[in-house]
Order: C-alpha cells, then sequence, then structure tokens
C-alpha cells in the first residue's frame, strides 16, 4: 500500500535563513522585542483566536501554519510512531503530508517559520504583538515606579530616623552645654552665696545648701534673659540697617521705571496693531474655509453610507417562535450563502433586522445596492461558495465588473469594498462579513437609508463543510 503522506500535495515551508538557532533566536529577539518563545506564544494563541473571524486563511496556509506547530511540539515526522488513519481522513494525509515536507528542520526553525507565515498571511499580527510589548512596558514602567516609591519611601524613614536621631545628640548637647553654663556662674558666685545663706541661716547646713541652690538657679535665669535681651538688641540694629539700605535702593528703582515707561509706550501700540492684524487674517480663513467646505459623499458621487446600529439581547427562545409565526425560517445549507434582498419603501426611513441560528453560529454581513427594484417583495437568493460569482452573473449579466478598495479606519474590518461596473450597479458595504454568535443571543440591528437601492443581508455558511445552520430571521421597516 503506498504512503498516504505520498498521495498528497506537498506545502512549501516557510523560507527561513540558513543560520544557527542562536542566531535565528538573537534576530527574531531584535525584530519583535520580546523573547524569542514569548513570540511564538502569543503568535499560537493569536491563531486559535482569530481564525476563521477576524482573518481568514486558505487551506493550504493552515495547513502549513499546522506543519510548524507540529514540527515544534514532536519534532521532524516518524511514520512508524504516528496512529495510521482512516480511508477517509483526507484532512489528516494533507495534515501529515504538509508535516513530512519540513523534513528535519529544528524546532527554533520551525517556531520562526510558523511566526513568520502568520506575519506574512496576517496584517493584524504585528499590531497585536506590538500592543502586548506595549502592555508589558506599561507594567515595568509600573513597576519601576512602585520601587521607586518604595526606595523614596525607605529613604523618607532613614531620614526621619536620622533627624530624631539628630534632634536628641542636639538636645544632649544643649542640656551640656546649660549645664557647663551652670558650672561657669556657680564657681564665680558660690562664696558669695554661701556667706548669704550662712548669715540667714546660721548652724543650719540643710536650709544653707536649699538657699544656695535656689539662689543659683535664679542667677542662671537672669543671665538667660539678660543675654535674649542683648540678642534683640542686636537684631533691631541689623534690620535698621537693611530698610535704610532698601530705601535707597527702591529710590533708584523707581527712577529707573520712570524713564522706561516712555520707551513702552510705543511698544503696546505695535503689539495691539499686530494682534488686530492677526485677528482679520484668522476672520478672512475661516470665511474662506467656510466657502470652500462641500456637502458629504463618497468618490463615486452617491452619498456616504452611515454607520449601522447593531446589538444583542437575549430572549432567543420567544424571538425564535414569533419568527417561526412570521414564516422567517430558513436552511443554510454547508457550504452556501443565503442572501436576502430587501428594497427600500418609499415611506420607510431605515431597514431593521434580527436574527438567530440553532446550536451553531453563522457569518452575517450587510451590503446596500444602489439599483431601483422592479418590485417591493423581499427575495431569497442560496448560492454556494464555488458557484456564488456564476449566481450574481445570472442575475446581472456576463459584463465584466471590479472591485474598488478604500482605507478603514479599523485594521480588523480591513478595507471597505465596492463592486463597479458599467452595467451593474454599485454595492457598498456597511456591515463586513463575520461569523456571529447568534445560537446564544439574538442580533438585531438597524441602517438609515443612505437612498434608494436594495439591502442585501448575507448569511455565510461557506467556511461549514458538514453542518447546515436553522435561521431564523425578520426584517421590516420603520420611519
Amino acid at each position: 500500500m503506498a504512503n498516504p503522506a505520498e498521495n498528497s500535495f506537498k506545502v512549501n515551508p516557510e523560507k527561513v535563513r540558513l543560520e544557527t538557532d542562536q542566531g535565528i533566536v538573537e534576530n527574531e529577539e531584535r525584530k519583535w522585542g520580546l523573547p524569542f518563545k514569548e513570540v511564538y506564544k502569543h503568535g499560537l494563541s493569536f491563531y486559535k483566536e482569530k481564525e476563521g473571524k477576524a482573518i481568514h486563511l486558505s487551506y493550504e496556509d493552515r495547513l502549513k501554519l499546522v506543519a510548524y506547530t507540529q514540527q515544534t511540539a514532536h519534532g521532524p515526522l516518524d511514520l512508524n510512531s504516528v496512529p495510521p488513519l482512516g480511508v477517509l481522513d483526507v484532512i489528516g494525509r494533507d495534515r501529515r503530508a504538509a508535516w513530512q515536507a519540513l523534513g528535519e528542520m529544528s524546532q527554533v526553525q520551525a517556531m520562526a517559520g510558523f511566526i513568520h507565515t502568520l506575519d506574512r498571511l496576517c496584517p493584524l499580527f504585528k499590531p497585536y504583538l506590538e500592543a502586548i510589548q506595549k502592555d508589558l512596558e506599561s507594567k515595568k514602567q509600573q513597576e519601576l515606579k512602585r520601587q521607586e516609591e518604595d526606595r523614596a519611601r525607605i529613604e523618607l524613614q532613614n531620614r526621619i530616623m536620622l533627624e530624631k536621631q539628630k534632634q536628641q545628640s542636639n538636645k544632649l548637647s544643649e542640656e551640656q552645654q546649660v549645664q557647663r553654663i551652670k558650672d561657669a556662674l556657680n564657681a564665680q558666685t558660690y562664696d558669695q552665696f554661701l556667706q548669704y545663706a550662712q548669715q540667714q541661716y546660721p548652724g543650719n547646713f540643710d536650709q544653707q545648701a536649699v538657699l544656695v541652690r535656689q539662689l543659683q538657679d535664679q542667677h542662671y535665669q537672669q543671665y538667660i534673659q539678660q543675654l535674649a535681651v542683648d540678642q534683640r538688641l542686636a537684631n533691631s540694629n541689623i534690620k535698621d540697617n537693611e530698610e535704610s539700605e532698601n530705601e535707597n535702593e527702591n529710590v533708584n528703582i523707581k527712577e529707573e521705571t520712570i524713564k522706561d515707561c516712555n520707551l513702552n509706550d510705543t511698544d503696546v501700540v505695535a503689539v495691539m496693531d499686530n494682534k488686530s492684524m492677526q485677528t482679520s487674517d484668522k476672520t478672512e480663513v475661516t470665511e474662506y474655509a467656510e466657502e470652500s467646505r462641500g456637502e458629504d459623499e463618497s468618490d463615486d458621487g452617491f452619498p456616504a453610507v452611515e454607520e449601522p446600529r447593531m446589538w444583542t439581547r437575549g430572549d432567543i427562545v420567544q424571538f425564535k417562535e414569533s419568527a417561526l409565526a412570521g414564516g422567517g425560517r430558513l436552511t443554510v445549507g454547508h457550504g452556501e450563502t443565503v442572501t436576502v434582498r430587501v428594497p427600500t419603501h418609499h415611506r420607510a426611513r431605515c431597514l431593521c433586522w434580527e436574527f438567530a441560528t440553532d446550536h451553531y453560529d453563522i457569518g452575517f454581513g450587510l451590503y446596500f445596492e444602489w439599483s431601483k427594484s422592479p418590485t417591493t417583495e423581499v427575495t431569497v437568493h442560496v448560492s454556494e461558495s464555488d458557484e456564488e460569482e456564476d449566481a450574481e452573473d445570472d442575475v446581472y449579466g456576463d459584463d465584466e465588473y471590479a472591485i474598488e478598495a478604500s482605507n478603514s479606519s479599523d485594521p480588523e474590518l480591513g478595507s471597505e469594498r465596492r463592486v463597479v461596473s458599467h452595467s451593474r450597479p454599485i454595492i457598498s458595504l456597511v456591515v463586513p462579513i463575520y461569523r456571529r454568535d447568534c445560537h446564544t443571543e439574538v442580533y438585531a440591528g438597524s441602517h438609515t437609508y443612505p437612498g434608494e437601492g436594495v439591502y442585501l443581508l448575507k448569511f455565510d455558511n461557506t467556511y461549514s463543510l458538514w453542518r447546515s445552520k436553522t435561521l431564523y430571521y425578520k426584517v421590516y421597516y420603520t420611519q
């Protein structure tokens, strides 16, 4: 029996420069600003989360990415160690063929190939990593700021402790200084105070000692008071001298100010003239801008399409019952796209829609066709993924058409597309086709008419190879 991997097509691996694994790691870390394994981990998480929703890859590209992940996790493919595949497991054979095509590629090279392939296929991957890097830098800055605050708090506590120690030492030094002063004063007056005490209390040595101590304390207090009086007198003399010097300086300043006033008058007039000229220039520029401002129109001559209003709600069971009673139920087969064409109504100004499904999600998008519909009835058109272009040819004819793209402010929405042709009507994108989890809640929305035309509500199930989806929907007009 032939090897199953040899019956499948080969997947060309992403080209990585032949260099050592250490060189690859250094180059990738220099490019992305993150550790190499972290870049791979974030890339794998991004692919698993966004594939089929924000990014849509081809079957071959998905096989290539899966092969890189297998090579990274398990090394080169060993056909003797893997379990056999079923006869109908086509996808399994393709995956093993893609894995086997990587040969003896090392783990580092496989990780680098995965990162390069994802970066090439998905423009959103680089901004995603940049956001992660900014978040890490922000956390790092916050951590550094917290460490600085802790260090500053510790330094403040240390300064407070040093200040207390300094105050205590100063207090000790003051007490020592006071004691020295008292000792010096007591040495001068002890004999006089002792003679006075002996006269007052002859023969009573205890009373003499108490009286001497009292006289010494009184003498010390008088000495301190006299020092304070002398200090105040010295400070008052210094202040009087400074005030006299300041008065002389103020007289000189006033004379110079009077001289400068004659020059400042001319400068003030010049400044006022300059401001009036600037004000008149601004008025002329504003009037010119208001005259040259035109109405808001798109490049193709049609009015600009407003953004839709979209929301969800949780009463999915009641909604399904009411939609079923009104006949708004249909089946979207696997690999099919159902288009509900809703013409605008001359007595309404807004289109509203609601939809939900059973058990599984479905893709939904909204377009506006700038054409006048011959009927006001809502019609449903079914097309398969491979035959969708042929189905459009049946509606519009065999004329050639082109797709115009314009930049969008949201990188995740991609670019806005309009189908343009000489014989076909122009189609404006209102809501891009994304998979909606409408099996868990009701998806609803409304959109104001941009003009006369036909709304195209597209329910996309082309990504599902086996499951059909049961769709419940309502479409109505409002003023």
